[in-house]
């Protein structure tokens, strides 16, 4: 049978008091028998015969009174001095002792003060090393770094999250689980192990997570996959190990690996020579530990990432992540529902609607809806007003989506000219064709990189499915600025370069991906994305005769509606320079100028 080490350390602590009392003991008598007294009254206490016994050490010489002194005391002790030197002090008749000077702390420094300053610049230099790796000390490099917030830490409620219900939804069940995990058991049912938040960067995955943590009021521990992967083999692996036992001790809690992909990247992915053994040691323990843990002492694993198609297969199985929740980009009523939990920190006007806003921000995020209001703030700020106003919206919005304004950008006459007709031609031929996005803003103000002017289309709903016609469409669109430099001046300019890149790619997928050209059959030519776990593009298979069929195709739908676009500026030619001459007098037009511009513009067929 094996001693309890409680007991040992009892017994340990009983012993080292028994000592302590002894000395004390000692101490005491000592104090109350012998008297500490100068060499000379030692010497005149000989002399007189009041000493019986002397004892003699190296510094001390005692003796023994014939009769207890004063104070009952009955040794006196001195420390002895030169027997020459004595002699001839004593005819002074002036008390005299010798004071033995200690060298042991000199002694003792002489030895520590090197060996610290040493130790000192050896932790100094290696602990500066760890830092730049991003090791911190040696002691805890198989620690885990996860930030643990416990209960209400995360300050994070479900009501901080808006416009992704249907993610809500699903988490809200983890929350239930959590609370009351014998009722929602008491059908045979168990706890999801796993939860794999995926969606484009900036929907809302890590506030989510928050939340569920601070709905359930359980330890949340917080932590990135990048944190895993260190320079030493085996170190990820230990703080895996490290993240689940302090897991495990605060269950029931809730872990949370942000950026999944940096761990859980599919193994072997880089072929023969691209391993990486500590990523995939890593993910190894990752496995094991998902494996290993019951669901039923309340422990969730949740986990975000924007890349799943790059996961190891084994991660995604059920048993492991046993759900994958989409937390997608917002539709119009989610925007509205995000800017009315944004716009409660900041000062609004009355004549904010977030409707309008809403439909201004087709394909923002929530974070970007955020930045959007600070933005907003900022806007009216510099502008002195005592409120934000649907105008700093739209500044906002312009700011982000066009960049900043390039008032030092200056062009000479003839670019502003050319500029003012290629924008209008976009205004003219968006309010021309029926179904188009009606026009918000034409400007001839430079913005950010490369942008001598800009064209903003609201949409009046978000759009899930488009018709060839629709497509063909939003071509016609973005050529007529080229089409109306064609119209005007007889020349093509460089202006046009990324409305042709993006009419092209829009082109391109009609004939590959969306099966729209007749010649070339109702068949896919081109994979949605190359899937990294599903092989390479269909787009590899293609044969020359196919790929020349489809280059031709793609010409045919751009020339078709540029021609269309050519045709429709020319027949209003007129209206064209009239709106082109009022843009570059004014250099921005909004929507309410351009409908009086635009004054009985026929709808084309």
């Amino acid at each position: 049978m094996k001693p309890d080490p409680k007991t040992q350390w009892n017994v340990g602590y009983w012993l080292l008091a028994f000592m302590a009392l002894v000395w004390i003991e000692n101490l005491w008598q000592t104090s109350r028998t012998v008297e500490p007294v100068p060499y000379s009254q030692f010497e005149q206490a000989l002399a007189e015969g009041k000493v019986s016994e002397i004892t003699i050490g190296d510094t001390l010489i005692s003796g023994k009174l014939k009769d207890p002194g004063p104070g009952g005391k009955t040794e006196i002790v001195a420390t002895r001095v030169d027997p020459g030197l004595a002699a001839r002090l004593s005819k002074y008749d002036v008390p005299y002792t010798r004071v033995v000077e200690s060298t042991f702390l000199r002694d003792l420094m002489s030895w520590v003060v090197p060996a610290a300053v040493f130790f000192g610049l050896w932790f100094f230099v290696i602990r500066r090393f760890a830092e730049k790796q991003g090791m911190g000390g040696f002691m805890s490099i198989g620690k885990s770094r996860a930030k643990v917030y416990v209960e209400t830490d995360t300050g994070v409620k479900f009501s901080d999250v808006a416009g992704v219900d249907e993610a809500k939804a699903e988490l809200q069940e983890i929350v239930a689980f959590l609370k009351d995990p014998q009722g929602y058991g008491r059908l045979g049912a168990r706890m999801p192990k796993g939860v794999l938040l995926v969606g484009p960067p900036g929907t809302g995955k890590t506030l989510l997570a928050k939340a569920v943590a601070g709905e359930a009021a359980v330890p949340f521990f917080s932590i990135s996959g990048s944190e895993f992967v260190e320079m030493f083999v085996g170190v990820g692996a230990a703080r895996v190990r490290d993240l689940f036992e302090q897991a495990r001790a605060k269950a029931p809690a809730i872990i949370f690996i942000d950026e999944l992909d940096a761990l859980g990247r599919a193994r072997g992915a880089g072929g023969p020579m691209g391993g990486h053994d500590e990523r995939e040691q890593t993910l190894n323990q990752l496995l094991v530990e998902l494996d290993g843990f019951d669901s039923s002492s309340g422990l969730v694993l949740l986990a975000a990432t924007n890349r799943p198609e790059i996961l190891d297969p084994a991660l995604l199985r059920a048993g492991r992540f046993d759900r994958q929740v989409l937390v997608d980009r917002p539709d119009k009523a989610g925007r509205v529902q995000i800017l009315a939990v944004h716009i409660k920190k900041i000062r609004q006007a009355a004549d904010v609607d977030l409707e309008q806003v809403a439909a201004l921000t087709t394909g923002f995020s929530g974070a970007d809806l955020a930045n959007l209001c600070n933005e907003a703030a900022l806007a009216a700020t510099r502008r002195g007003g005592q409120d934000v106003t649907l105008e700093d919206f739209t500044v906002a919005i312009e700011r982000i989506v066009a960049g900043l304004e390039k008032k030092n950008r200056l062009l000479n006459p003839r670019e502003r000219e050319i500029v003012a007709f290629h924008e209008m031609g976009h205004a003219l031929v968006a309010m021309s064709l029926p179904g188009s996005d009606p026009v918000h803003k034409v400007s001839i103000i430079p913005r950010g990189i490369g942008a001598l002017g800009y064209t903003i289309q609201r949409p009046t709903e978000d759009r899930f499915l488009m018709t060839r016609e629709e497509l063909e469409n939003k071509i016609m669109v973005l050529l007529g600025g080229r089409a109306a430099e064609k119209v005007e001046f007889g020349h093509l300019s460089t202006g046009a370069a990324d409305d042709l890149a993006k009419a092209t790619d829009i082109a391109r997928e009609m004939a590959t991906r969306y099966g729209m050209v007749e010649d070339l059959g109702y068949v896919a030519y081109e994979a949605p994305a190359a899937s990294y776990l599903g092989g390479p593009a269909q787009e590899s298979m293609r044969g020359p005769e196919t790929r020349q069929h489809i280059d031709e195709a793609v010409r045919a739908i751009v020339m078709q509606a540029f021609a269309r676009s050519m045709a429709l500026l020319e027949r209003e030619h007129e209206r064209l320079r009239r709106c082109a001459h009022e843009l570059l007098e004014h250099e921005t037009l909004d929507e309410a100028a351009l409908a009086a511009l635009t004054q009985g513009l026929p709808r084309a067929g």
